[in-house]
């Protein structure tokens, strides 16, 4: 499977000609990241993670585009898109379904916690195949399952350094790349990386910068 890191979020899978996207928001390369998409997962509503414009012209351009999201964002959706509105689906945490060929499993529930006056949205992780695990904005670790492949948040305004490196430590997945990184300069950028690289190779994670536009196959 070929992963594809966008800026910020958005990360492109490509398996048996069939392409994957999660979260094209308005920080990354939408027209990109949607050419020739089969399905679309979004983690949730803030626009970091759903550029609504593209992704309603995607759905309306392509009659056959599959589309994933928490409750709100489905329903917002079908009200901008009503004749894609059958292939706008709803997602809750603990679901298993198929996108296009891709095996899914759901996790989370919620958006981290930014600040208790700023309100707390649906957020839910998607595992695809048993391997990558992208968990949107939150740090929830996937129960009862190995994650191969782990899409790490580098920094946000809900995290801080010490909980990216305990939940690479807590997922322990063999593989880490980063995603969430759009708002920080290459220095701020290699300083997170350094404690994410040295800290998770003691236990197990190789950790690996990619930039946007960069592909690895998984």
């Amino acid at each position: 499977m070929k992963l594809t890191k966008f800026t910020h979020a958005c990360v492109r899978l490509e398996k048996d000609s069939k392409v994957l996207v999660f979260d094209p928001g308005n920080l990354s390369e939408t027209d990109k990241a949607l050419a020739g998409a089969d399905a679309v997962l979004i983690t949730h509503e803030h626009p970091d993670h759903i550029d609504v414009e593209a992704v309603v012209a995607a759905l309306l351009g392509d009659g056959s585009l599959q589309l994933f999201a928490p409750g709100g964002v489905a329903a917002q959706l079908r009200e901008k898109a009503p004749d894609a509105g059958a292939r706008i689906h709803t997602v809750a945490p603990g679901e298993t379904f198929d996108a296009a060929g891709f095996a899914i499993q759901s996790f989370g529930g919620q958006h981290a916690l930014i600040h208790p006056q700023i309100p707390v949205v649906a957020n839910v992780g998607y595992l695809v195949d048993s391997n990558v695990y992208h968990p949107g904005d939150s740090f929830v670790v996937p129960d009862g399952v190995g994650v191969q492949t782990l899409l790490v948040p580098i920094h946000a305004p809900w995290n801080k350094v010490g909980e990216v490196v305990d939940f690479v430590i807590g997922v322990r997945a063999p593989h880490a790349f980063p995603i969430h990184d759009g708002l920080l300069n290459e220095g701020g950028l290699g300083l997170v990386e350094g404690h994410v690289t040295r800290i998770g190779a003691k236990y197990g994670t190789e950790y690996r910068h990619l930039s946007s536009g960069d592909s690895v196959e998984v």
